[in-house]
């Protein structure tokens, strides 16, 4: 299956194709968001949105953080919330001494012009009192994963892919992509 990643985030780029290869063309573009608490709505939306520019199989992501003190706050908002407050407020909003759970959550939407198709994984971990590190990119300096002591921005690209939430997604996707391709390479047989 050819398939483009459509994403204005070079971030989200660069991830990508350290998972899915180097030869993953990526579609620079900047699509509506809606509004919504469940990060697999806004990539479905998303999905649909750049298959119906782009006109051939494509694929997008949407990544929410997810504060336990916060009731879930900001979710897939995560990116407006940090426009407003800051990776300091962000940090400063949990407060000391409350409890500083969280998970990340990525949804990667596969858009065939008939299907969408979703491939969405977890990752549980705490923000922490102040952001840390300077690599990575969104709001990578304020998670720091279970079983680890450094934020996703203290981390190399290999090591944060192996264990996040995107790089597990892009992974099922993956698969499914393989699986697909074997299929059909069957019926031509």
């Amino acid at each position: 299956m050819d398939i483009v990643f459509a994403t204005s985030n070079p971030g989200k780029a660069r991830e990508a194709r350290h998972i899915l290869g180097k030869g993953l063309r990526i579609s620079r573009l900047e699509l509506d968001e809606i509004q919504s608490m469940y990060t697999a709505e806004v990539a479905k939306h998303k999905a649909r949105e750049a298959y119906r520019i782009i006109g051939r199989p494509v694929f997008v992501e949407d990544t929410g953080l997810h504060i336990k003190s916060l009731n879930g706050f900001p979710g897939p908002l995560v990116k407006w919330a940090l426009r407003g407050m800051g990776y300091e407020g962000i940090c400063r909003a949990v407060g000391r001494g409350r409890d500083r759970g969280a998970y990340a959550e990525t949804c990667v939407a596969l858009c065939d012009g008939k299907r969408v198709r979703s491939f969405t994984a977890r990752i549980y971990g705490t923000v922490p009192l102040r952001p840390v590190g300077s690599g990575g990119f969104g709001w990578d300096c304020i998670f720091v994963p279970n079983g680890h002591k450094r934020t996703f921005a203290q981390m190399d690209l290999q090591e944060k892919s192996a264990i996040s939430m995107r790089g597990r997604a892009l992974l099922r996707l993956k698969g499914f992509i393989g699986a697909r391709d074997k299929t059909v390479r069957k019926r031509i047989k």
